[in-house]
C-alpha cells in the first residue's frame, strides 16, 4: 500500500508519519530527508525544486514493488505532485490512500512552525509568515482529513488508524 501524507509545515506530518511506520511496521519516505541530502551533496540549494519529490517517487516505487508499504510523507503542495505520488502507486499496482494533515487552530499552528526543532541537521525551517504564503493548492479529490488541532499524536494516530480500517 502506498499512504501519501501531505500537509503545511508543522502541522503534524512528520509525527504522524513515523508513528504510523512504527504501528504498521511501514517505510517512512521523507521527502525533507531526501532534499537535506540532496544539498549536503553539493548539487544543489535550497530551493531545489523537483528533484526530491522525482528521487522520492522513484524510491517508492521500488519499495512498493518489493511488497513493502510505504508513507509517503512531504508538503505535497500541488495537484501535479498529488498526481504524481498517485502515478507511482498505480504503476506499482497497489492500493493507495491519500491524507491531508491539517492544523484547524491558527493560534496552535503559528507557535508549532515557531517552537519546532530541527531533526535533520542544517534543514532550514520556514518562519510562519513563509507557511502562509507558500504555494499549496486546494485538494480536489477524496482523501482522509486529520485535524491535529488540540489532539496528542497517539490520539492523531488512533483517528487515522481507524480511517484507514475503514478502507
Amino acid at each position: 500500500m502506498l499512504i501519501v501524507i501531505g500537509g503545511l509545515p508543522g502541522t503534524g506530518k512528520t509525527t504522524l508519519a513515523r508513528l504510523l511506520a512504527a504501528r504498521i511496521a511501514a517505510v517512512h519516505l521523507r521527502i525533507d530527508t531526501i532534499e537535506q541530502a540532496i544539498v549536503r551533496s553539493g548539487l544543489a540549494q535550497h530551493p531545489i525544486g523537483p528533484a526530491g519529490y522525482v528521487i522520492g517517487y522513484a524510491l517508492a516505487g521500488d519499495l512498493l514493488r518489493q511488497g513493502l508499504t510505504v508513507i509517503a510523507e512531504s508538503v505535497n503542495p500541488l495537484a501535479v505532485t498529488r498526481d504524481s505520488w498517485r502515478n507511482v502507486g498505480t504503476q506499482a499496482a497497489v492500493p493507495i490512500v491519500e491524507v491531508e494533515v491539517i492544523c484547524s487552530d491558527l493560534d496552535e499552528h503559528r507557535e508549532r512552525v515557531a517552537t519546532r526543532s530541527i531533526d535533520i541537521p542544517d534543514l532550514p525551517l520556514p518562519d510562519w509568515q513563509q507557511v502562509l504564503s507558500r504555494d499549496y493548492e486546494p485538494w480536489n479529490r477524496e482523501r482522509i482529513v486529520i485535524d491535529t488541532a488540540g489532539q496528542d499524536p497517539h490520539t492523531t494516530l488512533a483517528s487515522l488508524l481507524s480511517h484507514l480500517d475503514r478502507r
